[in-house]
Order: C-alpha cells, then structure tokens, then sequence
C-alpha cells in the first residue's frame, strides 16, 4: 500500500504543478499496481479504495486534458469493475461486500459526470445495461 501511496503522492503533484504527462504516467502505474494487488491487500476496503482512486485520478486528469470520452471510459472501467467483484464468488466476502460499498461511489461520480457531460457510448451501454439487470427477479445479497 505503501508504494501506491507514493506513486499516487507524486502523481498528484505533478497533476497540480500541470505536468500532465508525466503525472498521467503516474496515475498508470498506481492503476496497474492497484489491479495487480487487488486480491491481495488485507484491507479489503484499502484495496478498493485503490481502484476506485486511481481510476478516477485518470479520469479527472482526461477531464482536465477535454478528453471527455477517455474520462467517461475510466469511470465507466472502475464501476463495472466493482459491480462484477461484488458478484464474484472466488472472491473473499470482504472483498465483495466492499466492492459493493465501494460502487454506491462510483455510481454517484458516474452520474455527476453524466449531468455535467452528458452521455457517452460506453456510460450510455453500462446505465442502460444495469438498469436492465435491476428489472430482473433480486436473488442474494444487493
């Protein structure tokens, strides 16, 4: 965790101080440990955080580069990610139940994306595409 922090700190900085090559480098490497160490941190809830962090890192930085697909694609890329986590048997129950907790974020950022700048292909597959799964019969834990 540690290392991701760090990576994250400097990526940060760079971020604020307008360097946005070297700070979206950055925020690449602390997305690619988070997703390395996804299953492996202790802290379930630390290691969600991670995803979820790095992701809308990027997100914010496409934002501020007007790339507004790319920052739609990583929001889009971090909320399904959590949905299918929390679903997934093979994973550790804490980690599913804070995927879960964790989504309740991302699906609020995604929506406040949406309302600032409208939909995108990739938002408009993902929304509609959850929308259609909540019409379905509840089975288990939601």
């Amino acid at each position: 965790m540690q290392h991701w922090k760090r990576i994250t700190q400097i990526a940060n900085h760079l971020f604020s101080q307008g360097e946005l090559v070297d700070a979206r480098e950055h925020y690449l490497q602390a997305l690619a440990l988070a997703q390395v160490l996804f299953t492996r941190w202790q802290d379930a809830d630390e290691a969600v955080a991670s995803l979820v962090i790095a992701h809308h890192n990027l997100a914010d930085l496409h934002l501020r580069l007007q790339q507004l697909h790319e920052s739609a694609d990583y929001l889009c890329a971090v909320h399904q990610r959590l949905l299918q986590a929390s679903q997934d048997v093979c994973l550790p129950r804490a980690l599913r139940d804070a995927a879960l907790r964790h989504s309740a974020r991302t699906y609020t950022e995604l929506l406040s994306f949406i309302a600032e700048h409208g939909q995108y292909p990739r938002t408009e597959h993902l929304l509609n595409r959850h929308s259609a799964c909540s019409l379905q019969p509840a089975h288990g834990v939601h």
